[in-house]
């Protein structure tokens, strides 16, 4: 049985960062500074009480008679009780016979063209651990990218307009951003996990290590694009915002109209059909929350019972990245155009350089973690290097002219040259051998 370690970095980091959320809104509020109290205990807030909304919702303990739970859920402590219910199993796992076990069948990766099929028993105790594992997994993820990614935008931005870095502010935007990154890295387990249910996955400590750097540089410069260009453009930046949140939360909404598939009943037994429109809308927030800082490594797709698309499509992938560098590229660009006196002690270009620099090298570790690194990398039908090598391919052939137009225009070049040909060559002919009616007018 595992040792329960993801549980244990999501309190420590849950705890951590709600405590240094108070503790810097205590200061705003000494020095005066009333809005950015209040949006930060916002941003501290909101992603706790939806953290405890995801846990009693897994747990189904709204169904369950327990009181107490639930009470210090609504006190904001259900991560605590979780995770004392967490080690309390683990420790005392193994000490009573369990009076029935389940089995799972499992496929190991393929060896030489072939995988086994292996059977394992799983008793009560590994289950629930798995059952916690989850519900901390996706807390993680609620954590990161509703709570700590606009927290870390928003102490990024305060230390840009009052010049000034804190000790207290530069801890909480560290812990921030380890947040952030960890719930990217539980996002791409879960994603892996869910897809190739089927297999018996391992991942190995070089997977972790490309993830981790893969978000690092990849959250870290988007995040810096977005201050600096709000910083400078403030009128606009919430029209960006709003642009870039809805059309991913109306994507998954947008191919489920287009499929025509019935309504998704099958979430949750006890919901009605409000509560499950309820739990999609949530659901595909988050998929934009995520979405609006890095590539969300799980699809949600309404129309499958699983509501995630299992199918590798490097296509969007690639379009996504593309897309994605083009926007942060001429954000920086609108930001150097119109950047204020507050960055005159600052090399623009060698900061801009630097930006689009950082945002390639989270590209090349992402390569380098699906070409090399994937636990399931067997599985797949083609490499991401073909994906992609196919994916530009094509997008040369989009943008270069059609063929057909070119060889059309010379076909009727040529036959209009050999028109003109032909008729002086028909008139020399006619020179030389002369009209005949006029030979017959002059016999006459």
């Amino acid at each position: 049985m595992k040792f329960p370690g993801s549980v244990l970095v999501s309190l420590v980091l849950f705890v951590a960062e709600t405590a240094a959320a108070l503790c810097l809104s205590g200061a705003y509020r000494a020095a005066g500074d009333r809005m950015w109290q209040w949006l930060t205990l916002l941003f501290a807030l909101l992603p706790c009480a939806l953290v405890q909304l995801s846990l009693v919702f897994i747990h189904r303990d709204v169904s369950r008679d327990r009181p107490l739970v639930l009470l210090l859920h609504l006190l904001q402590l259900g991560p605590l009780v979780r995770c004392v219910e967490v080690f309390y199993i683990y420790f005392h796992a193994g000490r009573v016979e369990e009076p029935y076990v389940s089995i799972t069948k499992k496929r190991q990766m393929p060896k030489d063209g072939y995988s086994e099929e292996v059977e394992k028993e799983v008793g009560q105790a590994e289950g629930k651990l798995c059952t916690h594992r989850s519900a901390f997994s996706r807390a993680s993820v609620i954590q990161a990218f509703l709570g700590s990614a606009p927290q870390l935008t928003l102490q990024l931005y305060i230390c840009v307009l009052q010049q000034e870095i804190t000790a207290a502010r530069s801890v909480f935007m560290v812990l921030s951003l380890l947040s952030i990154v960890y719930g990217a890295l539980r996002c791409n387990i879960l994603a892996i996990k869910i897809k190739y249910d089927d297999y018996d996955v391992s991942v190995k400590p070089a997977a972790y290590l490309c993830i981790f750097m893969w978000r690092s540089f990849e959250i870290a410069t988007r995040v810096v694009v977005l201050v600096l260009f709000s910083s400078v453009l403030q009128i606009w930046t919430l029209p960006v915002v709003l642009v870039n949140f809805f059309v991913f939360f109306f994507y998954p909404w947008i191919l489920f109209w287009q499929s025509k598939s019935p309504f998704p009943e099958n979430i949750e037994k006890a919901l009605s059909r409000v509560g499950t429109t309820i739990v999609l809308c949530l659901l595909t927030f988050l998929y934009a929350g995520i979405n609006m800082f890095c590539w969300s490594a799980v699809q949600v797709k309404l129309s499958d019972p699983d509501l995630i698309n299992k199918s590798q499509n490097w296509y969007r992938l690639a379009v996504y990245y593309m897309l994605r560098f083009i926007e942060n590229a001429f954000l920086l660009l609108m930001w150097y155009i119109y950047k204020t006196d507050i960055y005159l002690y600052v090399c623009a270009p060698l900061l801009v350089l630097q930006l689009l620099i950082g945002y390639c090298m989270a590209v090349l570790f992402m390569l380098v973690f699906y070409q090399f690194c994937h636990p399931c990398k067997k599985l797949f039908s083609s490499s991401i290097t073909e994906g992609l090598l196919s994916c530009f391919k094509f997008l040369c052939f989009v943008c270069k002219p059609p063929k057909s137009t070119s060889m059309t225009d010379k076909a009727e070049l040529k036959s209009s040259e050999n028109a003109d040909e032909s008729q002086s060559s028909n008139k020399t002919i006619d020179s030389q051998n002369g009209n005949p009616h006029q030979s017959v007018s002059s016999n006459a």
